[in-house]
C-alpha cells in the first residue's frame, strides 16, 4: 500500500510543474489497479483548504470529493497521534501535520509514503518516495 501526502494530491491537479506529471501518472496508476494507492481523511481536508485559497472553495470542494471517492481512507488512531507527536519532537524540519501521517504510514506498514516534502527523508525506517523519481516508477506495475 502506498500512502499520498497532500502534495501529490495538489501537484496532479495544478498548473505547469516538474511534479505535476509523476503525480497524475501515480494517480492514473491507481485508478488502474496498477498500484494501492490510499491516503486520510486529513489530507483530503488540507488538500482542500490549499486548494480553496488557489481556486475557490467550489473547485476545491468538487477536486475533495473525488479524491475521497477514489481512496479507502485510513482512520488515523489516537495512537498514530502519539507517535506522530514523538516524531514531530525528534525531527525539527518536520511540521505536525505530517509527523502524523508519517506515523500513519510506518504503523501500517505501508510500502511507500509519496511526498515533494523532503523533511520526511530524515525519518529513519519511512519509506519515503519523492514523486518524480525512479523508485516510485519502480513501484507502479505495467498495463
Amino acid at each position: 500500500m502506498i500512502l499520498l501526502d497532500t502534495t501529490v494530491l495538489a501537484y496532479a491537479v495544478g498548473s505547469d510543474h516538474p511534479l505535476r506529471d509523476p503525480c497524475r501518472r501515480l494517480l492514473e496508476a491507481h485508478a488502474d489497479a496498477r498500484i494501492e494507492a490510499t491516503t486520510t481523511v486529513e489530507v483530503i481536508q488540507e488538500f482542500a483548504h490549499i486548494r480553496a485559497r488557489r481556486q475557490g472553495r467550489d473547485d476545491a470542494v468538487r477536486l475533495a470529493r473525488r479524491y475521497a471517492a477514489a481512496f479507502d481512507l485510513l482512520v488515523t488512531t489516537p495512537e498514530h497521534l502519539d507517535h506522530g507527536l514523538e516524531l514531530f519532537e525528534r525531527h525539527p524540519a518536520l511540521g505536525a501535520f505530517d509527523a502524523v501521517l508519517a506515523a500513519v504510514a510506518m504503523d501500517r506498514g505501508a510500502d511507500a509514503l509519496v511526498s515533494a516534502d523532503g523533511a520526511f527523508g530524515a525519518i529513519t525506517g519511512l519509506p519515503w518516495i519523492e514523486p518524480a523519481t525512479d523508485a516510485l516508477s519502480q513501484l507502479i506495475h505495467p498495463r
